[in-house]
């Protein structure tokens, strides 16, 4: 069993797919052309939003956008600490300051509550100045925005949304990736929608912005390549990259969406332990892409546990993530505005199991059964 079985996928498109990389190799253009454009306009007009900008990775996506509003020495930008390193790398990056913020215990996702108290916590002291909030859709769930956007507006932050689990998820219609003022995802090959190797986009309805990051992912050009009117990158998407992410567009859309949603109301009906392990909580009126099937034990013994007993049983499962965003070496001598301790439980108990569009019902049957297996013993 694989944890995300991108070989079945392949199986599954493989004539489309064949298709279309043969079609790039015998047209002659590698970089950029109508494929691309035609990818950008798709994933734009399924977002809802006015401007998709593709780039090298998701990496990228989140620098360009703090470069567009010019972030750098002296500003604080806001960052869950329950994340991937990367959310919080470019920050530090660009020579600002990253200041974590707890997580819900339900959702993962950035807690309102701490980001306020942090935001004026930053203020009062009045060393750094606060400019933005990266809040992460994590595990394909969105951030919660209805709460997130006032508090921004209230304090002035700006709203980059870091949706590179996010992609296909949903609150109340209103598609992930078009939340911030900026929004980004990555199409990392076990990303909702990934590549064949690393992709990015960007997404914003703001004309200056989508100007200001075609330029800089390319080099900082002005009219043309030789015309550089900014210091940027050198951040494109491959147009193999952009053809076969057409293909699997079209079959996400389809039906790999629907298909990880129906395998999580299976997983979340056939575990049996309420009292050991915590399903996932989508709350009313949100649409999860599944990037994970993430459930909570009680404790890092439990866990390891019934991690150990699954991998002796043939199953796959990862653990997202072991290590907070603070306690990471790297940002070992940023300062401290107050403890998450949500995400130091989170990184002790949770344990994602394998999650895919392909995945078969029977698969789902025994990664439960021996999960049930488990934690009925310890009962």
């Amino acid at each position: 069993m694989e944890f995300r079985d991108l070989k079945r996928q392949y199986k599954a498109l493989q004539k489309d797919i064949d298709k279309v990389m043969s079609s790039v190799a015998a047209n002659g253009t590698y970089i950029g052309g109508e494929t691309v454009a035609e990818l950008e306009r798709q994933l734009a007009e399924y977002v809802g939003v006015k401007h998709c900008v593709t780039c090298a990775n998701g990496t990228d996506a989140l620098t360009i956008a703090l470069k567009v509003w010019g972030v750098g020495k002296g500003d604080a930008v806001f960052v869950p600490d329950f994340t991937f390193f990367a959310s919080a790398e470019v920050i530090a990056a660009e020579g600002a300051t990253p200041v974590f913020v707890d997580v819900e215990a339900e959702t993962f996702t950035i807690s309102c509550k701490d980001l306020e108290r942090k935001v004026e916590a930053v203020a009062k002291e009045g060393e750094l100045r606060p400019v933005a909030v990266i809040p992460v859709d994590l595990f394909g769930l969105p951030a919660n925005y209805g709460e997130i956007k006032p508090i921004a507006e209230k304090y002035g932050l700006y709203v980059l949304e870091d949706g590179a689990q996010g992609f296909g998820g949903m609150i109340d219609g209103k598609k992930a990736c078009s939340f911030g003022g900026i929004s980004t995802t990555s199409f990392f090959p076990a990303k909702p929608l990934g590549c064949y190797g690393d992709g990015g986009a960007i997404f914003t309805d703001n004309d200056e912005w989508a100007k200001m990051a075609k330029s800089i992912k390319v080099h900082g050009k002005g009219a043309n390549k030789y015309d550089n009117v900014r210091i940027g990158l050198n951040s494109r998407l491959d147009t193999l990259q952009a053809a076969i992410l057409q293909v699997k567009f079209r079959a996400f859309v389809d039906y790999e969406l629907e298909a990880v949603n129906n395998h999580a109301k299976m997983y979340s009906k056939l575990i049996n332990c309420p009292n050991l392990a915590t399903t996932p909580y989508i709350p009313s009126g949100w649409h999860s892409s599944w990037a994970q099937y993430t459930i909570r034990l009680k404790n890092r013994e439990e866990r390891d546990g019934l991690q150990a007993h699954l991998k002796a049983n043939g199953i796959p499962s990862m653990v997202y993530y072991p290590t907070a965003m603070h306690a990471q070496t790297a940002f070992s001598g940023c300062r401290n505005y107050g403890d998450c301790p949500v995400t130091e439980r989170l990184c002790d108990t949770v344990l994602s199991l394998p999650m895919h569009p392909y995945l078969t019902e029977d698969e789902i049957v025994m990664v439960t059964k021996k999960a049930d297996e488990y934690l009925s013993g310890i009962r």
